[in-house]
């Protein structure tokens, strides 16, 4: 698939330090007048529209290398980038599943990230300990999970059947490929158009309570307000089958929780063109104690592009037909 963004010569290389940094992407302004912090604001709010990327290689989980690191240093921070970058470009020929260096680095630069792990608490950069009903839900669904079972499609996970990636959440964590997404805002709704499954997410805006407990989503029922300048969103409402799927070289894909899950997320504008994104993931009949993460979001040029993922999905088809064949060698037919 041909970059929708012009080709580089070099990584973009900028620091996104830690909660209270800035990070220096170059924009142009558009509509309305910058206010002195550079963000443009339409009725008072700060414009949050165009398209945006929530790329990374930081993991979700700190890696065992760094359990003692809770920060890099700018140059262990461009180190790592330039190695996970080099990793991407260094796909060997015969890898013929995806072309990582084209797909992973869609062109607009990779950016530093002073934090070894997008989660920030707990301190360790780990998810927390399962409760007692957590490890026995995560034993069974590692039993029956994806690569266990080809009885039929509904069998086999959301992402293989084109029904969600789960990097739509919340939260929203990067996936491999395509972490690109569209906010629209408009009178009583804040939208979020994920490029990766063509997913849309609604955030109402007009002062609505979540539904009662018989309405479920896959990404949950969210609300939102301003506080001042941050966007504060809630979302209940998810279901059983809601997982929290980032990039598979980077995030576990057996991170499910139950419906008493609560999300809670927070987008601050630090300018036009970077917003600092932060969230905090609660489910007492899943985990010991809630835990939060934050990342990055950067302003990129669009549009986004149609993904076509049911019109062209031959691997669910051929999935399903080598089970049938291999059973059918299995019973000497």
């Amino acid at each position: 698939m041909a970059s929708r963004f012009p080709r580089s010569s070099s990584v973009v290389l900028a620091i996104a330090i830690a909660s209270s940094a800035t990070v220096l992407v170059a924009g142009q302004a558009r509509g309305p007048a910058r206010s002195q912090r550079g963000i443009v604001r339409i009725e008072g709010h700060p414009d949050l529209e165009g398209v945006w990327t929530n790329d990374s290689f930081t993991p979700l989980e700190r890696p065992q290398e760094f359990r003692d690191k809770e920060f890099f240093t700018p140059e262990e921070a461009a180190a790592y980038l330039k190695q996970q970058n080099d990793r991407v470009l260094a796909q060997p020929k015969d890898n013929i599943h995806y072309d990582d260096a084209l797909w992973q680095t869609e062109k607009y630069g990779k950016f530093e990230n002073l934090r070894t792990s997008l989660i920030v608490e707990p301190r360790n950069g780990l998810l927390p300990p399962l409760t007692p009903a957590g490890q026995r839900r995560l034993a069974q669904q590692r039993a029956t999970q994806r690569g266990v079972s080809s009885d039929s499609a509904q069998s086999r996970s959301l992402g293989e059947r084109c029904i969600s990636w789960g990097n739509v959440g919340p939260p929203m964590l990067p996936p491999t490929y395509y972490a690109n997404l569209e906010i629209l805002q408009a009178p009583g709704q804040l939208i979020i158009r994920h490029e990766l499954m063509d997913a849309v997410r609604i955030i109402y805006m007009d002062g609505r309570q979540h539904p009662g407990p018989n309405v479920r989503w896959l990404a949950g029922h969210s609300v939102g307000r301003w506080e001042g300048d941050v966007l504060a969103v809630d979302t209940t409402n998810f279901t059983e089958r809601t997982n929290f799927r980032g990039s598979p070289q980077t995030t576990r894909q057996d991170i499910f929780a139950t419906e008493r899950v609560h999300v809670t997320e927070r987008f601050t504008p630090l300018d036009h063109d970077t917003l600092r994104y932060e969230f905090t993931v609660d489910d007492p009949d899943t985990w010991t104690m809630p835990w939060s993460g934050e990342m990055m979001i950067r302003r990129v040029e669009g549009p986004l592009y149609e993904y076509a993922c049911h019109e062209g999905n031959y691997g669910l088809a051929n999935i399903l037909r080598g089970a049938r064949v291999t059973e059918g060698v299995d019973s000497g037919r």
